[in-house]
């Protein structure tokens, strides 16, 4: 405690944070996740900021699932996966996801965060080029910033701009190049051009990276993801993703790919060598959720129902909505703090959501994310369409 200096610091940035509007409060729910939950204080919520994309989070058939994994095979492993950490329901769970994305193998993180953390350093070097979409997650970030290759960016979504990095990764003579991009990019809603970014990686000689997070389980004809939407089901070298929303939410993230890729992160990864075991129930209830979302497409279906209505229906009231298919609806407020009022008077009327701003979104371009689920209903949705206008006429950002 000597240094009382550093601890002060501190509490003039966050004062500074609160200052400026932009402190991240978090909110304290006492139930399930679901569409509706129980605040701290007692009131019942309408949630609209969850990734719970097919409302299988609280759902009563995956707790069932998780309590069934947990009775067979007990709480936790107590060690990482080499050692004595892999049970029978975590190679069946990487065997159903392969079959799911229509690769060869599987391996599973305790994060998504994770697997994007460990899948660069171990297939790429020095010799190598990254080329990644300038609004990636923060984890793959992190994951190439963690790799020696060579590392290109280009606008986001701009296919000339990613041929322009590919020429000049060609240019400089890098062995082996790979395109990395989000399948959706969460704080926009916005679904990655991977027809055109494969069509691109095969004239380039190029691997492609997709990160699936906010599109497994319901982007596609029957859930499979942004590579079935697009059209390039079997074409992308290397897919990531999570467990931890559409999946069943909890938590968990997975790499997939062709065998010797999988084999070589099991070897060297360092997320996956040295980190516990994913919670068996964890992967019990997510099997049952592979199985679930594979015999129908029900939820999928209800799920973009949903968005298409919210969608239409907050344009008619008023708001600037980024155009888009996918159920994150970012709700343009543009002032960081006004998203932070919007937030907490929404909260205020009973829905739950959350203000975004610099530097999760780029500067002036703050909003609220909507983001809908297969458990919604048309009445909840109405009355979050109600607050809306409400408190977008108190705080003058609709016309009076």
């Amino acid at each position: 405690m000597s240094d009382q200096a550093f601890y002060s610091s501190l509490q003039q940035k966050l004062d500074t944070l609160k200052g400026e509007g932009l402190f991240k409060p978090e909110r304290v729910i006492a139930s399930r996740q679901g569409s509706e939950v129980v605040a701290q204080d007692g009131r019942t919520l309408i949630n609209m900021c969850a990734n719970n994309y097919l409302g299988l989070s609280g759902d009563e058939e995956t707790v069932q699932a998780a309590a069934a994994a947990l009775e067979t095979y007990g709480y936790g492993l107590s060690s990482v996966r080499f050692i004595c950490g892999t049970q029978t329901v975590h190679k069946e769970l990487e065997g159903a996801l392969s079959r799911f994305l229509g690769l060869e193998d599987t391996i599973l993180y305790a994060a998504a965060f994770d697997a994007n953390g460990g899948v660069f350093e171990p297939l790429f070097d020095e010799n190598d080029a990254i080329i990644s979409d300038a609004l990636n997650h923060a984890s793959l970030i992190d994951g190439i910033r963690l790799c020696k290759a060579a590392r290109y960016r280009y606008a986001n979504n701009d296919m000339a701009d990613l041929e322009k990095q590919l020429q000049a990764a060609t240019d400089a003579g890098k062995r082996h190049k790979v395109i990395v991009t989000d399948g959706v990019f969460s704080m926009d809603g916005t679904i990655a051009q991977l027809d055109k970014i494969v069509a691109l990686a095969e004239r380039y000689g190029a691997l492609t990276l997709v990160d699936e997070s906010h599109a497994s389980g319901f982007m596609g004809k029957t859930g499979r993801g942004t590579h079935e939407h697009c059209g390039v089901l079997g074409k992308i070298d290397i897919i990531t993703g999570t467990l931890g929303k559409a999946l069943g939410g909890a938590m968990g993230g997975f790499t997939a790919g062709r065998k010797e890729v999988i084999e070589t992160l099991r070897q060297k990864s360092r997320p996956y060598l040295f980190s516990n075991t994913l919670a068996p129930m964890i992967a019990g209830a997510s099997l049952a959720v592979l199985e679930r979302i594979s015999k129908s497409t029900e939820l999928r279906d209800r799920l973009h129902e949903n968005t298409a209505y919210f969608r239409r229906e907050i344009e008619r009231i008023g708001f600037t909505i980024k155009p888009g298919t996918h159920p994150v609806v970012p709700v343009m407020l543009f002032d960081a703090p006004v998203a932070q009022k919007f937030a907490a008077r929404m909260f205020e009327l009973g829905v739950l959501l959350s203000g975004f701003f610099y530097p999760v979104v780029p500067m002036g371009q703050a909003r609220v994310r909507v983001q809908l689920s297969a458990a919604h209903t048309r009445e909840q949705l109405d009355t979050v369409l109600k607050a809306f206008e409400q408190a977008g006429r108190e705080l003058g950002i609709l016309e009076a």
